[in-house]
């Protein structure tokens, strides 16, 4: 059997299949409802990491105004490793969204010279190979999604095509809402999640020192909370920041 035909996932293949369905469906949904952007795109790289078998993932949002900002990581390593990518201007997610096209690394330490400062600091955090893939539609680029792997071995060729289908997806889910002033809008919209990731964060360091918790589990409140009220994620961390709203780590039984 090939490395490509290979399931780079501890999930069972029927398992697999069915989580897969849902988050196709749940990308869907941004096409007919009001969704919130944040909440959707931290379920993209959990999504990601479930599904692949990739140790960790991130990505970054364009707001078309020649900003980028880290909109969405599945731990809290990562999302200093992808701010890390933005103050050095430099890194592969920087790369495949400068050029539209996917950036790979199947070891990282072959790398140093490509990207000095990045790789360094990657395989500090733990990871030895990664791979972005654009979030584009057509000739438009406005972010990227990087999947981060603690071996130095390359992602399935399948596993990277689904990677890229679940960011085209996504990709347009955020555009669907445009019109005739297409640029304006999308700087509006993105620069409104950028805003909400603001938000988000100074909700999760609230619940941690509240709760004396870490910044993964803070987020993991957080989320939990949106999701069994039925609210979005950006609401309930506004309320959190605000000073509205009080969850906490529940009491053990």
């Amino acid at each position: 059997m090939s490395d490509e035909s290979m399931i780079s996932t501890s999930l069972d293949p029927a398992r697999r299949e069915k989580t897969l369905a849902e988050t196709f469906v749940l990308l869907a949904d941004t096409l007919v409802d009001d969704y919130d952007i944040v909440d959707l795109l931290d379920q993209l790289v959990a999504s990601c990491v479930n599904l692949l078998g990739v140790t960790a993932a991130g990505l970054l949002l364009d707001d078309q105004r020649g900003n980028l900002a880290v909109v969405a990581s599945s731990d809290e390593s990562t999302r200093l490793l992808e701010i890390f990518q933005l103050q050095t201007n430099e890194g592969p997610c920087l790369d495949c969204v400068r050029t539209g096209s996917a950036v790979s690394s199947d070891d990282l330490h072959d790398d140093h010279e490509r990207w000095p400062r990045f790789v360094p600091a990657a395989v500090d955090a733990g990871f030895r190979s990664v791979v972005a893939v654009p979030l584009r539609l057509r000739d438009q680029t406005i972010g990227g999604l990087n999947l981060f792997h603690a071996r130095p071995e390359p992602i399935p060729g399948d596993d990277r095509r689904l990677a890229q289908a679940l960011a085209d997806v996504a990709t347009i889910g955020i555009l669907q809402r445009r019109s005739t002033h297409r640029t304006t809008q999308l700087a509006e919209q993105l620069q409104h999640a950028l805003s909400s990731r603001v938000a988000i964060e100074q909700a999760k360091g609230v619940l941690a020192e509240r709760s004396n918790v870490g910044m993964d589990e803070a987020f993991g409140i957080l989320r939990g909370y949106a999701r069994t009220h039925n609210l979005k994620l950006t609401d309930v961390a506004l309320a959190v920041v605000r000073g509205e709203l009080d969850i906490g780590v529940p009491p053990v039984a």
